[in-house]
């Protein structure tokens, strides 16, 4: 009976329900009606990384543009390009062929003595002094960042000198041997002279090594020489002092002229002694007999003497000829080393002439009419693509953090 009474007032009122008109709820879409409300924490988060990006990438862009469009310094750069060459370098053959690109030759060595010098605090010091280089990078109308002293405000030498590397630039190419240096200056008149003036003083680096390479070498045969012409001189000196201290000049030829008259005394001797033996012989009371015997014996006494002279003592010819040998071998010996560093010294010199190094200017310095430097807008683009990369850097981070963190 309930139930029938339920079910008769449930009809009774269907129509009037679906009379009456349905909830917003109902009407909404189904995508919205999915829709959550977004959470604090996630509300935090986006206000958090709006900030650094304003931080890293809005700021930064902006202090850019700023600085690149309003205070940044227009500077010029002077270009030009040189080679240190030797017009007698050999040409490699072989395995001189194979090792040329590992193995430097002088010209090269020197070209990066030409390297050093220009970026040295030497080559700063003579363009301070002819050029002014201090007062030239130091004027008012250079910005703060660029202008020398910096915002350290160190205005010594040392800072001078890695301030001035940072705008001397020097590109080698080691195929072509050709050096590339380049200038940047606030004034355009500036580059072009530093430019130059390192140039000179580049060619003077290479004049003043060829002159010493010269000098050296010459210098060395030299020093030959006069060494020779002292040995020669102390050799003459003992070879002259033996002959004034034995009495002889040539033992050697003395001595050979000693033993032709020997030669002609026995000779004369034999026929002496063969005449006496003939008349004793024949006549034996013939009165020359006693003439011939004491022509006999005079002879045979000179020619003791003679042969003495020759051999026999240590006044002799004989003894005196090994000690006059060496002295004229000395002499001989000192003679032939004086000849030869005579011919080292003139090849020395020709050779000197010959070989030099030579600082050939390929480019000129130029004159800039317009300013390269900064690049601006390459460098407010940097900055931007820095930022940018710096900035999703940290929202990655954050957003890990803050994930591990729930």
């Amino acid at each position: 009976a309930s139930a029938q009474a339920t079910s008769a007032v449930f009809t009774a009122e269907l129509p009037r329900i679906l009379e009456r008109p349905p909830p917003p709820s109902l009407l909404q879409p189904a995508e919205e009606a999915l829709v959550l409300p977004r959470p604090a924490w996630f509300r935090r988060l986006w206000k958090r990384l709006d900030l650094i990006f304003l931080l890293t990438v809005a700021l930064p862009t902006a202090a850019a543009a700023v600085y690149y469009g309003l205070i940044a310094s227009d500077q010029y750069i002077s270009e030009s390009q040189f080679v240190v060459r030797n017009p007698q370098r050999p040409v490699p053959s072989g395995l001189g062929a194979l090792l040329q690109g590992t193995v430097l030759s002088r010209s090269q060595d020197d070209t990066y003595s030409v390297h050093g010098f220009i970026r040295s605090r030497d080559a700063l010091r003579e363009l301070d002094r002819k050029l002014n280089f201090r007062q030239a990078y130091s004027r008012d109308g250079i910005d703060a960042f660029n202008r020398f002293p910096s915002l350290d405000f160190d205005g010594s030498f040392e800072a001078l000198h890695r301030y001035y590397q940072n705008h001397v630039g020097i590109d080698y190419d080691s195929v072509s041997s050709i050096t590339i240096l380049r200038v940047s200056a606030f004034t355009a008149r500036d580059a072009r002279d530093i430019n130059d003036l390192l140039l000179q003083m580049g060619e003077r680096l290479v004049n003043n090594l060829n002159t010493r390479s010269r000098e050296d070498l010459i210098e060395v045969a030299q020093q030959e020489v006069q060494q020779s012409q002292r040995q020669v001189a102390a050799a003459a000196a003992a070879l002259s002092s033996f002959r004034t201290r034995r009495g002889v000049l040539d033992p050697d030829k003395q001595g050979a002229m000693q033993l032709q008259g020997v030669d002609k005394l026995r000779e004369e001797l034999v026929r002496a002694q063969t005449q006496l033996e003939q008349l004793r012989r024949l006549s034996p009371d013939n009165p020359q007999i006693p003439s011939l015997t004491d022509r006999v014996r005079i002879l045979q006494d000179f020619l003791g003497g003679e042969r003495a002279k020759v051999f026999g003592h240590d006044a002799s010819l004989s003894a005196q000829l090994p000690e006059y040998d060496r002295l004229a071998l000395e002499k001989t010996f000192a003679d032939r080393q004086l000849a030869t560093a005579l011919a080292a010294l003139e090849s020395a010199r020709n050779e000197a002439h010959r070989k030099q190094l030579y600082l050939e200017r390929l480019v000129q310095p130029n004159l800039p009419d317009v300013a390269v430097e900064p690049r601006r807008i390459r460098g407010v683009l940097t900055v931007l693509a820095f930022g940018v990369v710096l900035w999703g850097v940290v929202s990655m981070v954050l957003a890990g953090i803050r994930e591990h963190g729930d």
